[in-house]
């Protein structure tokens, strides 16, 4: 039987899995009043939530993997109105010299909540951004499908019987597929002939279709983003895919971010400080979200392409004498504070 002592504050750590989650209860000293399992569904979180209540006021808690396996129980939890902290999974170091087990890891969350070490808010992936990220997961998969198919198209042309292969040189890609969908074999004396036609006409009907999926899913993706972020498309080289990428960085409560020097770290165009001794220095910073750097990289390519101001400021400072690489990462980081202006707040 568990004793509750009145007024205690307890802080919850849970490590995610498919099936189950493991929860750890620590008190105010960090010692442990439990470990519990309980099966990933609503049921399972309720029966969680009121375990963790049953050792005193609960304060927070810590959940590993909130943007996977933990997603509906953060879910779940918001929704309840406790404070929920994403946890970093534990050190490999620590875990060579200490072992590994989920009991381990879902203490070490909550002392992670209860040391200060875990402080992010994870993303709450309830609302319009959450269905924006759905549609770029299936936009992503056609786009590569649709690469590769392409390629080996390609392939098949440049190998193909001599008759195949002139009737399908110097075609561009539109018309190469065009050609390859409305082929319509017929078994023949050639065996390869016939297969290579057979290949080049699956190949080409599916990127038709692939093209007729993506673009249905642009114009959900398109509606979406102006209902979300009009403000955002409105900006200079800002078009719906580049909007949909930032916005899903954000997520749907981007006012978990403290501060655009926050969300310019997120994008990892924030430099890293690498001082030592009297020398005093940065470097590039290759961690953050790395299709959220791509997508202010986009941007500003396209400035420099088309617009005069950038052009005349990469100018002035190539002048100064800094590399083109270095004046695309100072443009990355403006275009990162002009983006977090305008990101969408609840």
């Amino acid at each position: 039987m568990t004793i509750v002592e009145a007024g205690r504050k307890v802080v919850g750590g849970v490590d995610t899995h498919l099936d189950v989650h493991v929860a750890a209860a620590l008190d105010p000293v960090g010692g442990v009043l439990g470990v519990e399992s309980f099966d990933a569904t609503p049921r399972g979180y309720k029966a969680m939530l009121e375990w963790l209540e049953g050792f005193g006021t609960l304060s927070a808690v810590g959940v590993e993997g909130t943007g996977a396996y933990g997603a509906g129980l953060g879910r779940f939890l918001r929704r309840a109105g406790v404070e929920v902290l994403e946890v970093d999974r534990p050190n490999r170091q620590a875990r060579r010299t200490r072992g590994k087990s989920d009991t381990a890891d879902a203490v070490e969350a909550a002392r992670a909540v209860q040391s200060g070490r875990a402080t992010g808010a994870p993303k709450a992936r309830d609302g319009t951004v959450e269905a924006i990220r759905a549609l770029l997961v299936a936009k992503r998969s056609a786009r590569s499908a649709r690469s590769r198919a392409l390629g080996q198209m390609r392939q098949l042309s440049y190998t193909a019987p001599d008759q195949l292969r002139s009737r399908l040189k110097g075609l561009s890609i539109i018309e190469l597929v065009d050609q390859a969908a409305a082929l319509r074999p017929r078994a023949s004396a050639d065996p390869i002939l016939y297969a290579t036609k057979v290949s080049l006409a699956a190949l080409g009907r599916r990127v038709l279709t692939l093209d007729d999926e993506m673009a249905d899913l642009d114009e959900l993706l398109g509606d979406l983003v102006a209902t979300c972020a009009p403000e955002l498309l409105g900006l200079y080289g800002v078009g719906v895919d580049t909007a949909a990428v930032l916005l899903v960085a954000a997520g749907d409560n981007p006012e978990r971010l403290r501060s655009e020097a926050a969300w310019a770290h997120l994008c990892g165009v924030a430099p890293i400080e690498a001082s030592s001794g009297k020398v005093t220095r940065h470097r590039l910073n290759r961690g953050g979200d790395r299709e959220a750097n791509q997508a202010l990289w986009r941007i500003v390519m396209t400035r420099l392409a088309w617009d005069p101001r950038t052009r005349e400021y990469l100018e002035r400072r190539t002048k100064e004498g800094l590399s083109k690489r270095e004046v695309i990462r100072v443009l990355k980081r403006y275009v990162a504070r002009e983006v977090f202006k305008h990101l969408p707040r609840g």
